[in-house]
């Protein structure tokens, strides 16, 4: 674990924070929903204290570990519109270790709603902060997009998690995403750093697969992850039953490469 903590001096403890990761990609199907969701359920399945946060207005990461976004009382967007504290939102869902902050249909109107709020791009820090302590790993499942309420994601993530499916445009606006990853460094979270590219949608066998490698890891060097995604009917099938693939089919190569995945997460930041 990265050190992030309090010292409570009274009763000589060392409380360790949760390492925030937000998984974005301003480009669309990319495996980014997919993989926070599954991310958060393995690192839950592996003894961390996990809280996913779904701040994507169309709600895929809630409905993705089975709570119906339609009957939230309470969500992400009046964490970021009225302020309320997420511990006040959290959702205990049926998988191990794995909490939810969920999104909500009123979520898309947040962008225009915060604009002239005061400190709107640390809404969501101030808000998760206090329950920090509770989790191991924080997974933010942000908007394919770099409007506000992703710049509330990298304002309060300590490093972010690029997914990047192994097609033809793969790198089309990585520039853009990296642009807005070092503004939101300088202007609001000095400490952000990447986590590390995530290849989604892998086929070993396709030479384009291999082209695809090759660029990514010219343009991120040593930050690609040594775990691929594979391409899996599977890990398509689970989200309509609501259910991450470890649960779905733990057998199945989907469930076995986000598994491998939270491992070397882990690891990573054991290492430190």
């Amino acid at each position: 674990m990265v050190q992030f903590y309090y010292i409570y001096e009274r009763y000589e403890k060392v409380i360790l924070l949760a390492k925030v990761i937000a998984v974005a990609n301003q480009k669309g199907g990319v495996g980014k929903t997919t993989t926070a969701v599954n991310l958060a359920a393995a690192l839950g399945s592996l003894d961390k204290k996990t809280l996913l946060i779904d701040i994507d207005p169309q709600g895929n990461a809630t409905s993705g570990v089975n709570v119906d976004k339609r009957s939230v009382k309470l969500s992400t967007y009046n964490i970021l519109v009225d302020g309320i504290k997420a511990g006040d939102c959290v959702v205990k869902t049926e998988y191990k270790n794995l909490d939810l902050l969920p999104s909500s249909l009123d979520l898309a109107a947040a962008e225009i709603e915060i604009i002239e709020l005061e400190k709107r791009e640390a809404r969501l820090k101030a808000s998760v902060l206090p329950i920090k302590g509770e989790y191991d790993y924080i997974i933010i499942d942000c908007p394919p997009s770099l409007g506000l309420i992703t710049a509330n994601a990298l304002t309060f993530a300590d490093s972010i998690l690029v997914p990047i499916q192994c097609e033809y445009y793969a790198l089309e606006g990585l520039s853009q995403l990296m642009n807005t990853v070092r503004r939101v460094k300088r202007q609001y979270n000095n400490l952000l750093e990447i986590e590390g590219v995530l290849l989604t949608m892998y086929d070993g066998r396709l030479n384009l697969t291999q082209q695809v490698v090759t660029e990514v890891k010219k343009f991120f060097p040593k930050k690609v992850f040594k775990t691929v995604i594979p391409r899996g009917v599977r890990i398509s099938e689970a989200p309509s039953y609501g259910m991450p693939i470890i649960y779905y089919d733990k057998s199945s190569k989907g469930s076995v490469a986000y598994t491998e995945l939270a491992n070397e997460i882990i690891s990573n930041n054991n290492s430190y």
